[in-house]
């Protein structure tokens, strides 16, 4: 792996300042105050909302508490879709703080999954990383791991510890020499404006005559709407952590340094704002 650390801590200490209300039908003792919370971007919305959820269960009815969801203008919020990524795709081009509405009634089944504790985030977030690695090393690397290691990348994430999560995650974005990257990446597309959850499908890093992949590359291959025709404009953001990057980045480079913890590229695409 290339080290450009200054990368790596960027993308991990980004925040996303942001309010959080309750929803006005839910019945109090007396007035919820807003909370303010910076929430960082690599994280899932419940393993850093405990606070929160303290915070507006004070003025409540402890009848009146059941299970804590949150929603954005009307759309639920996924919890096992990382902090930044429900940003990118719901809210990048509004005004922060972020306003998101808190409820403890009427779970909406049909759009989220339950999440009754932080194993259940432990769970998928070490299935995301073994799903990467099968794509990226065959298995091969997180296989030799021992359960420790898989204990620290999960601690490294929960307690917000940069060094305690590299130390273990390195290893993870290695590759021998000779291959030049990974087997393939580990990647989701996210679109705005459809239903459909995300794309995902092999695509390597390097291309048959040794050049490298680029994000265009990548677009063109399994989302050719997100790339602007050339007598037209762009009528798409392409997103990774808050930015556009460039769609001449190779695709590999953004791999090890702007995956999200669970190793996965996560890309927004979004309707580029017309003002």
């Amino acid at each position: 792996m290339t080290d450009d650390k200054d990368v790596l801590r960027d993308v991990w200490f980004g925040r996303i300042p942001t309010c959080f209300t309750l929803y006005q039908d839910e019945i109090t003792e007396r007035e919820a105050e807003p909370y303010y919370l910076l929430l960082p971007r690599i994280s899932y919305l419940t393993l850093v909302t405990d606070k929160v959820k303290k915070h507006f269960q004070k003025v409540m009815r402890q009848e009146e508490v059941s299970e804590i969801w949150f929603e954005y203008e009307g759309t639920p919020l996924k919890w096992h879709y990382p902090i930044g990524l429900l940003f990118d795709l719901h809210a990048s081009n509004t005004a922060l703080p972020w306003s998101i509405t808190v409820h403890f009634k009427n779970f909406p089944e049909k759009d989220l999954l339950h999440c009754h504790s932080k194993d259940v985030i432990e769970a998928h977030f070490m299935a995301c990383i073994k799903e990467a690695d099968a794509l990226k090393h065959k298995s091969q690397v997180i296989n030799e791991m021992q359960k420790k290691d898989h204990k620290q990348l999960w601690m490294g994430l929960q307690n917000d510890k940069f060094e305690q999560f590299w130390a273990i995650n390195r290893k993870l974005m290695e590759y021998p020499p000779e291959d030049n990257g990974f087997r393939y990446i580990p990647f989701r597309i996210y679109q705005a404006t459809t239903e459909r959850p995300f794309i995902q499908k092999l695509f390597r890093p390097i291309a048959l005559g040794g050049q490298l992949h680029t994000l265009g590359d990548l677009l063109k291959d399994v989302c050719p709407g997100a790339i602007a025709p050339e007598d037209g404009e762009q009528k798409t953001q392409v997103m990774i952590h808050g930015i556009e990057p460039m769609l001449e980045t190779p695709i590999q480079w953004l791999s090890e340094h702007m995956s999200y913890p669970d190793n996965f590229l996560h890309i927004s695409i979004i309707p580029r704002p017309t003002d």
